[in-house]
C-alpha cells in the first residue's frame, strides 16, 4: 500500500505536471471506485487544475471546481502518460479504474490490481466532506505534532504500539510498512504498549518517526511514479525482508502473520532476542 512518502512523491511528481493546465476528459473504467455521485465527475471537465496535494494517504487534486480526492488503498496506482490513449475507456475487468487527461493530451490512469477492489475516488466541493479525511490525525511531519502529541495519543489509549503508529485517526499516514521501519529504527516491539513508554522512549521514537519519514520522502522527491515502487522495496530494513539479515545487527528478519496481513520485525533489535508468536497461533510470547 502506498503510504506517506510515496504518495508525497506521487503529490509532487503530479502537481508539477497538472497544475495550470485544464481537465479535458475524465472516463471511469471500475464504477464501483467511484465513492461519490454529486458533484459529478464530468464537472471536472473544462477546470484547470491548482495543483496537487496531499492528506495522510489521501491525493488531493485540486482544481478551479471541485476537488479529485483518490485513496489508492493496498493495490491500487497512478500512471502517468504524456500521451495517453485515445482509445475509450469500457468499463469491465480491466484494472483501469479512473482515467483523466489534460488539453495538452497527457493525463493519468488509476489502476488497481486483484479481486478485492478498495481503491477510492471521490469528486468533492471540499476535502472535509469525505469522513476519512475529515477525521484525519496530525501529520507526523507537520509542527503540530511534536513529543507532547504523541505522548497525548499514547496515554489516550492503551494501546499496542503498531496500532496506534496505524491508527489514520491518531497520526495520519503511516502504515503496515513506515511503522515496521520505525518501530526497528526505535528498537522497539511493535506489541509495546504506548501508555507504557516513558518519556525517554517517546522522545526516540517522535525523532524517528520524523526521520525515517523525511528521508523516504526525500527518497521519492523527483522519482517519476513509475519508480516509487521500487525505490520504496530499496529502502526497507526489516519491512518485506522475512528470512533475510537484518542490515543492523545480523539476525534473520522474523514475521508475525494475520488473517490479511504480517509484520516483519528483528528479535534481537527489538524484543530481546526473544520471538514473537505468531498471533494465529497463540498469543505474544512475553
Amino acid at each position: 500500500m502506498p503510504e506517506l512518502p510515496e504518495v508525497e512523491g506521487l503529490v509532487r511528481f503530479l502537481s508539477g505536471r497538472t497544475a495550470g493546465r485544464t481537465v479535458a476528459a475524465v472516463n471511469v473504467g471500475a464504477i464501483g471506485a467511484l465513492k461519490t455521485f454529486d458533484p459529478p465527475v464530468d464537472a471536472l471537465v473544462g477546470t484547470r487544475v491548482v495543483g496537487a496535494s496531499r492528506h495522510g494517504k489521501w491525493i488531493d487534486l485540486t482544481t478551479t471546481g471541485p476537488h479529485l480526492l483518490v485513496h489508492l488503498s493496498r493495490a491500487g496506482w497512478l500512471r502517468w502518460s504524456d500521451s495517453l490513449p485515445t482509445t475509450p475507456v469500457r468499463p469491465g475487468r480491466s484494472p483501469l479504474a479512473l482515467r483523466v487527461r489534460l488539453d495538452d493530451g497527457s493525463g493519468f490512469d488509476l489502476t488497481e490490481q486483484g479481486t478485492r477492489k478498495r481503491l477510492a475516488v471521490h469528486v468533492v466541493a471540499e476535502p472535509t466532506d469525505v469522513e476519512q479525511v475529515a477525521t484525519l490525525g496530525v501529520d507526523p511531519l507537520s509542527e503540530e505534532f511534536t513529543t507532547e502529541h504523541l505522548a497525548g495519543l499514547a496515554t489516550a489509549k492503551n494501546q499496542q504500539i503498531k496500532g496506534l503508529l496505524r491508527d489514520q485517526r491518531s497520526i495520519a499516514g503511516i502504515g503496515n510498512a513506515y511503522s515496521d521501519e520505525i518501530l526497528h529504527a526505535a528498537r522497539m516491539s511493535p506489541f509495546a504498549l504506548s501508555a507504557r513508554l516513558d518519556r525517554a522512549e517517546l522522545e526516540r521514537l517522535h525523532g524517528i518517526i520524523r526521520d525515517v519519514l523525511t528521508a523516504a520522502v526525500a527518497e521519492a522527491d523527483g522519482k517519476p511514479a513509475a519508480q516509487l515502487k521500487d525505490a520504496k522495496r530499496r529502502g526497507m530494513q526489516v519491512h518485506g525482508r522475512t528470512g533475510q539479515s537484518c542490515p543492523v545487527c545480523g539476525d534473520v528478519v522474523r514475521e508475525v502473520s494475520f488473517a490479511d496481513s504480517s509484520l516483519q520485525y528483528c528479535a534481537t533489535c527489538q524484543t530481546g532476542g526473544k520471538p514473537l508468536a505468531d498471533r494465529r497461533m497463540s498469543r505474544l510470547l512475553r
